[in-house]
């Protein structure tokens, strides 16, 4: 194991303590606005398809339209009643004054009967946003744009009953964001006095309850105050803020559960508060440092990947677990030794606790494994093979439902949109034709294929529209649109707000939208992204042209086609590098390899249950999701394979050191295992608890993809805890005998050990 310089952080503790207070201070008023930072979606995957769709439209159109705002109207009078009308105008000239918005677009404008539901009393607006205004929309275009609107309702006379909302894609960010904090505010709240209650029981004293929570906060708050200050230089995914807090929770208070255990323990032994604080950190700290490396491991490999959804996860993961690995090490043994004694207090709570932490149920337990390990092994392995076989039906893509909070204004506004049959207005699929050099799009041959693509991807049931040069008046055949563009400049005079939109002013680039069906799903969105790249790929009719499609679809679809690669490289990593680190650690062969087994296991057994709750809707009520989900977004399993993993590997380190400490003084594995298990047993139920309510609590927030990523974590630790730990892990070794230290013990031999259990 590690080993640590125990004694000179003892003798330095005032200052230890000092310098953590001072960042503390530093850090927390960075880390209560970390969500300003902070984005839902870091944009498209580098060098993919969509991300050059996007430069294409940037780099060819003077102002291009960065991305589209849609304010519904719902009104207690028809959209052509005076006061609707009133309305409508209103709204579109506090849209046209904002410096952000290049241009706004109405039924009032265009007359389209598709911006008007079927009782006439619904429509909306849309606002194309420049492309400077993107990267402030967190702080400035969407809570900007509500003012002015709301403002300009409140002054307008006669617009009591009018309901106007602001969705589109800016809009349901900025939202996710907001109740993401909100959200994990409420979390903590939640969790913290739960923890407490836990901790309590696992100590007996309010003392020693208290300092894991204390370590726990500081070392979320060091770590979201470092992660804003990161985001400066690094894009930053909105899943930074709840993984931190997760995890900056959980391993913080894990840790230091260790560390308090471990010091009380050598106080009982009779040593003085400064040798029992060294102590610990020799055992027990070197224990913590040990488990922190494999939780680093799994956030290390997200970092490799080239999505900002993930590396800034993996990023924010090795900070917060840097710090909590820290503050255990250094601040709590600090304040150990000066606390000394002083932990035990209120002494009349130990002694009414005192049967919670009676060992004779763990003993007769691990008793129990050591004579029937093949039973247990048996039962164990068909209950992870029967929580593991719904994982064999997991989908992958974006879920049908849930995806965007329904209670947030944009979601309600984009379910109005669904309900009139406009929703894929607002994100519809972008596909940009960029011609040679010189070449016009509304040249004769060039229109000619414009067109054919256009009703080719138009043919599909999928797709309610497709607009571009060539659809601009629907119905016209080649000819007919030849002889429209014959005279290119006074058409683009009549119509310059579509052509601005959809034709480069050299007339070489292009832009086509396909507006979905509303009855399809955002993973039909992403199914329809790749049936119109098949049509692009199999048309012969503009040979020399770059043609890509981009939006939101098609980038969710390039981002969930490079993480599915990357992934099994990334599992291949943490798997390695976790197994090098064990056989390191405990110079044995088998000890590793079992751990990521089983490791693999719980995470599998995790996943299967993800799947059955939200995919297929089982109990997917008791979250507040209407119904199955349908499909899991790729991030979820990637960020919980690699958190989870490192995570629960710390219960195979606290279990194996103890069991491994026990060996090395006495050499009879049978008997180390038992009192291995029977002597961590408790500590690992109460830690689990403790991930178990703090991840728990995260898994009935507003936000699906927080709620995919907090139950799946939660019942990895459940799951690692019990079947892991609790039986196949002390059952194996059982069976292995001494060949579980091998080569560490040198010459294994036949193990005979005769035990008299009483």
């Amino acid at each position: 194991m590690i080993a640590l310089p125990g004694k000179h952080v003892i003798r330095w503790r005032v200052w230890i303590l000092a310098a953590w207070a001072a960042l503390a201070v530093l850090f927390a008023p960075k880390a209560a606005h970390v969500q300003r930072v902070l984005a839902l979606r870091g944009g498209a995957v580098e060098r993919s398809e969509s991300a050059r769709a996007a430069q294409l439209i940037r780099d060819a159109f003077p102002s291009p339209i960065a991305d589209y705002v849609a304010i519904v109207v719902h009104g207690p009078v028809r959209y052509t009643n005076p006061r609707f009308v009133a309305v409508l105008d209103s709204i579109s000239a506090v849209l046209t004054r904002q410096p952000y918005i290049s241009q706004v677009v109405s039924v009032r404008t265009i007359g389209e009967s598709t911006f008007v539901s079927s009782d006439r009393r619904t429509t909306f607006l849309i606002a194309a946003l420049t492309a400077s205004s993107i990267t402030d929309i967190s702080r400035t275009v969407v809570p900007d744009l509500r003012e002015a609107v709301s403002g300009m309702l409140g002054q307008l006379p006669r617009a009591d009953g009018f309901d106007v909302k602001v969705t589109g894609n800016p809009a349901l960010d900025y939202d996710v964001r907001t109740i993401s904090t909100a959200d994990t505010r409420n979390a903590e709240r939640r969790a913290l006095p739960l923890t407490l209650v836990v901790l309590v029981l696992a100590f007996g004293a309010l003392v020693a309850a208290t300092l894991p929570i204390i370590v726990g906060i500081l070392a979320m708050t060091i770590a979201l105050g470092v992660v804003a200050v990161a985001a400066q230089f690094q894009p930053m995914s909105v899943f930074v803020l709840n993984i931190t807090t997760m995890v900056g929770l959980g391993v913080g208070i894990d840790y230091s559960l260790l560390i308090v255990t471990r010091f009380r323990e050598e106080l009982n032994r009779g040593l003085a508060p400064l040798d029992a604080a060294v102590r610990t950190i020799q055992t027990a700290g070197s224990a913590v440092v040990t488990s922190g490396l494999t939780v680093v491991v799994g956030f290390g490999a997200l970092i490799l990947t080239p999505l900002t959804e993930t590396r800034s996860v993996g990023i924010g993961g090795l900070i917060v677990v840097a710090i909590a690995v820290a503050l255990a090490t250094t601040f709590l043994p600090a304040l150990l030794a000066i606390l000394g004694r002083n932990i035990d207090r209120p002494r009349w709570l130990a002694r009414m606790l005192a049967w919670i932490h009676a060992p004779t149920g763990w003993e007769r337990w691990a008793r129990s494994l050591g004579h029937h390990p093949w039973r247990a092994i048996l039962g164990g392995g068909l209950a992870a093979a029967f929580l593991t076989f719904p994982l064999t039906q997991i989908k992958i893509g974006l879920p049908a439902r849930n995806w965007f909070p329904p209670d947030a204004e944009s979601g309600q506004g984009l379910e109005a949109l669904r309900e009139m049959g406009a929703s894929g207005v607002i994100q519809p699929l972008r596909v940009v034709v960029q011609l040679p050099a010189g070449e016009s799009a509304l040249s004769g041959r060039r229109l000619s294929g414009l067109k054919a693509l256009s009703d080719s991807i138009e043919q599909d049931p999928r797709v309610r529209e497709v607009r571009g040069v060539a659809t601009v008046r629907p119905g016209l055949s080649t000819l007919q649109l030849a002889m429209f563009y014959s005279d290119a400049d006074s058409v683009r005079l009549r119509y310059p707000a579509f052509f601005n939109a959809y034709l480069s002013a050299d007339r070489r680039t292009t832009l086509i939208d396909v507006i979905a069906a509303d009855s399809v799903s955002l993973t039909g969105m992403m199914d329809l992204t790749r049936h119109v790249r098949r049509t692009i790929a199999s048309g012969q009719r503009l040979r020399g042209a770059e043609i890509v499609v981009g939006g939101f679809a098609a980038s969710s679809l390039d981002l969930q086609e490079n993480l599915l690669q990357r992934f099994p490289g990334i599992v291949a990593m943490i798997l390695g590098v976790t197994a090098i680190m064990l056989l390191i650690a405990f110079r044995s062969i088998l000890v590793p390899l079992k751990a990521v087994v089983l490791n693999c296991v719980s995470v599998g057994a995790a996943f299967g249950i993800t799947v059955l709750v939200f995919q297929h809707g089982y109990g997917s009520e008791i979250f507040g999701v209407a119904g199955p989900t349908e499909a899991i977004f790729v991030v979820v399993p990637v960020l919980v394979f690699a958190t989870v993993f490192g995570l629960s590997m710390d219960y195979e380190v606290f279990l194996l050191t103890r069991i491994k400490e026990v060996f090395d003084k006495t050499g009879r594995n049978d008997h180390a295992t038992m009192e291995g298990l029977s002597a961590t047993a408790s500590t690992i139920t109460f830690a689990a608890l403790i991930m178990i309510i703090v991840f728990g609590n995260f898994a009935f927030s507003r936000v699906l993809a927080v709620q995919f990523i907090g139950f799946g974590l939660a019942l990895a630790v459940l799951l690692d805890a019990t079947l892991i730990r609790m039986v196949l892990v002390p059952a194996i070794m059982h069976i292995a005998g001494r060949w579980n230290w091998w080569p560490g013990v040198r010459a294994p031999r036949r193990e005979i050990e005769v035990e008299e259990v009483t």
